[in-house]
């Protein structure tokens, strides 16, 4: 029996990456997923879909621009309709427009902004009156150690960060007695193709500062995002789990 046998769950930004880790991790403890991607080409998603039918549940994935409101509140109905409910909602989609202060452009701002947590409000506000009917749900923000610690030459990559923890903290508190729970991951150095842009000269840098001496993997996400997801978290909520082999101690 799988941990989340019987649940759905909602994932954005799920095509590649922590994603897509924690979309296999879920349906191979039997949730059923819905998806969305918005620039990945449409043979990897396919490719996605297929792993996840493999392993025994259903799947639908639907391209999305995340930072499209209206988009956001149709598309959670359709859902809704089409899996009969809505247990658990990722909030993963996210990029980065790294610069410095005083060089970065609004555009820069705006863009990172949009996508990493105007995204999560727009799918919050979708699934939590779903949700609030069942009694029951959870919310994962996918945050990060720099939304905690900040980082030079990303103010708006840990602005949007920072601001998916007050967001998970706030929802927790207003939606907790309506059986919602809400909580976040931080993951530190993890790698994935947004990682895989530093040059590997910079990542050997990195990984030298991480006590446990190693970069982590989506997977090591994934777990961590399966506990928040499952009943073995049934009364964490409003908490921030950072996935960082002790980087940011």
């Amino acid at each position: 029996m799988g941990l989340l046998d019987g649940k759905v769950a909602l994932i954005t930004g799920a095509a590649r990456g922590i994603g897509k880790a924690i979309a296999l991790k879920y349906a191979s403890e039997g949730a059923d997923i819905a998806f969305t991607y918005h620039t990945t080409s449409e043979a990897v998603v396919a490719e996605l879909v297929g792993e996840i039918e493999a392993l025994g549940v259903k799947v639908r994935a639907y391209q999305a621009n995340a930072s499209d409101f209206a988009l956001a509140q149709s598309l959670a109905g359709e859902i809704h309709k089409e899996f009969g409910h809505i247990d658990i909602l990722v909030n993963n989609a996210g990029i980065t427009r790294d610069g410095l202060m005083m060089r970065m452009t609004e555009e820069q701002w705006d863009e990172v902004l949009n996508t990493n947590l105007k995204s999560a409000f727009n799918y919050i506000r979708a699934c939590t009156p779903i949700m609030a009917r069942q009694r029951s749900g959870s919310i994962i923000n996918v945050s990060s150690v720099v939304g905690v610690a900040g980082n030079a030459g990303q103010c708006n990559y840990s602005a949007s960060k920072a601001g998916l923890i007050g967001l998970a903290k706030s929802i927790a508190k207003e939606m907790g007695p309506r059986g919602i729970r809400a909580n976040c991951i931080a993951p530190g150095f993890i790698a994935t193709d947004m990682t895989a842009a530093l040059g590997e000269s910079v990542q050997d840098e990195l990984i030298k500062t991480i006590p446990l001496r190693r970069g982590g993997t989506p997977e090591d996400v994934a777990n961590v995002a399966l506990f928040l997801a499952s009943d073995l978290s049934s009364y964490v909520s409003g908490q921030v789990i950072n996935c960082c082999g002790a980087m940011s101690c």
